[in-house]
């Protein structure tokens, strides 16, 4: 059944019973009814997550929200949009870019084709536009939620101000699932820019990555929407296994690559910015060679070789994925520190049990995409990775979950992140909420 599975087919459950309500009354009914007689249960939408989060550990039921996928307003004066929990990422997007003014969701991820807003809000999604837009802590202004005893939490508010008692949502956005089912989301759109342009830097080292960083803000400041980075093994990985057919934009090999995308109001004015920072960035021998998109084809190129990198990993062998925020000054010390442990420990390089470390990510705002491609899902493998990664994390400062979540994946370490007093807290929340236990059990707070 899939919908015991993942989509990396790394975590498998043995759920017997899928429910599949179509209003928020019927999953209110459904979780009064399990929690009555104390039956687990696990919220699923899209099931694109990559921490073990939204499928089953054991046999706990699963409902899904599928079926609950409908816009239900939207105010084309403020950009507010209200919609079931169930509703597809990229649908919405789409609505809201035929309205006659012209919107967009704030949050931009490479599963939008399939991803519910219920789940994004429930994991606290971040994505490509965050940079811009800012976190769904920002931009959610109100969600519809059911407790697990069946109360309905109406909370779907579209006041962008309100001052009045304990923000009750905030509790649910990144929750995944353990205080109850988000089933409604009122969220803030942004006008969507009329000129969008990208462009592709080669750089040698990560120190001129951070300093065309810096050189970005200070030239591009309100028209910047994105700064990306991939490493030279990342973009080996991309020509090996993407089939596109497209040749990349830049003729020599470089350690590291940058992306950058800004959108405005005013064309002219917005190019005229971009080629006077890239002239900056030249002159101060920042980058070595970039490229600027001269159309909306040439655009969607350049932003496949940075979206196309899961994919690529996918098709290359077994990934463990690693999602964490860190200070710039270190950004890329982790990919280098965990390549020497790899290969100090006979198990990395071509042939091996590990074949690749990548890294890439959103350098814009300090969050870190480490891919690990093996052979399989390999236990010497795994001991090798953790607890390191997360004490290496925890060494610096940073946090071992940037937007994935914890799920199951990350549940056990979350004492890498967050202090004892910290988790106490949170484990007061989950008694005081859901003290049957019933709600996606396994997952989020620590079990040992």
């Amino acid at each position: 059944m899939p919908y015991n599975v993942d989509w990396m087919k790394k975590y498998r459950g043995k759920s017997r019973l899928v429910a599949r309500p179509k209003t928020t009354r019927q999953i209110s009914q459904i979780l009064k009814y399990c929690n009555e007689n104390k039956l687990p249960v696990v919220p699923q939408g899209g099931n694109t997550g990559l921490v073990g989060g939204g499928v089953p550990v054991f046999d706990e039921i699963v409902i899904s929200t599928n079926n609950m996928n409908q816009i239900r307003s939207f105010d084309p004066v403020s950009g507010i949009l209200t919609c079931d929990a169930g509703c597809i990422l990229e649908v919405l997007d789409n609505y809201l870019a035929e309205q006659e003014q012209g919107y967009m969701m704030p949050l931009d991820l490479g599963a939008k084709g399939s991803c519910h807003i219920g789940g994004n809000v429930a994991t606290n999604a971040g994505g490509l536009r965050l940079l811009r837009y800012g976190s769904l802590h920002g931009t959610v202004l109100g969600l519809e939620a059911v407790l697990p005893d069946g109360t309905i939490l109406d909370n779907l508010s579209t006041l962008r101000k309100d001052n009045t008692g304990y923000d009750i949502k905030q509790l649910f956005i990144g929750s995944e699932g353990t205080l109850g089912v988000i089933t409604g989301v009122s969220i803030l759109t942004p006008p969507k820019p009329k000129a969008v342009n990208v462009a592709v830097l080669g750089v040698s080292t990560f120190q001129n990555v951070q300093k065309a960083l810096v050189t970005s803000k200070n030239k591009l400041s309100e028209i910047l929407s994105a700064f990306e980075f991939w490493d030279s093994d990342t973009l080996k990985l991309s020509k090996a296994h993407n089939i596109q057919g497209t040749k990349f934009p830049l003729e020599d090999n470089y350690p590291f690559y940058v992306l950058v995308e800004i959108s405005g109001s005013n064309k002219y004015h917005d190019d005229d910015k971009l080629q006077n920072f890239l002239e900056e960035l030249l002159a101060n021998e920042i980058v070595k060679d970039g490229v600027v998109a001269q159309d909306e084809t040439q655009m969607s190129t350049l932003w496949s070789l940075r979206e196309g990198i899961p994919e690529a990993c996918s098709k290359a062998g077994a990934v463990y994925k690693y999602d964490i925020s860190i200070p710039l000054s270190v950004f890329y010390q982790l990919a280098e520190d965990m390549r020497n442990r790899l290969q100090s420990a006979g198990v990395f390089g071509e042939d091996n049990l590990v074949s690749n470390v990548i890294a890439y990510g959103h350098v814009g705002d300090g969050n870190l995409h480490l891919n690990i491609v093996a052979k399989s899902y390999d236990p010497k493998v795994t001991n090798l990775i953790e607890p390191f990664i997360y004490e290496w994390t925890e060494q610096h400062n940073g946090s071992i979950s940037a937007e994935h979540g914890l799920g199951l994946m990350k549940a056990n370490y979350l004492k890498y992140s967050k202090s004892s007093s910290m988790i106490s807290i949170m484990k007061q929340i989950k008694q005081s909420i859901d003290p049957n236990g019933i709600m996606n059990p396994y997952k989020f707070l620590p079990t040992q």
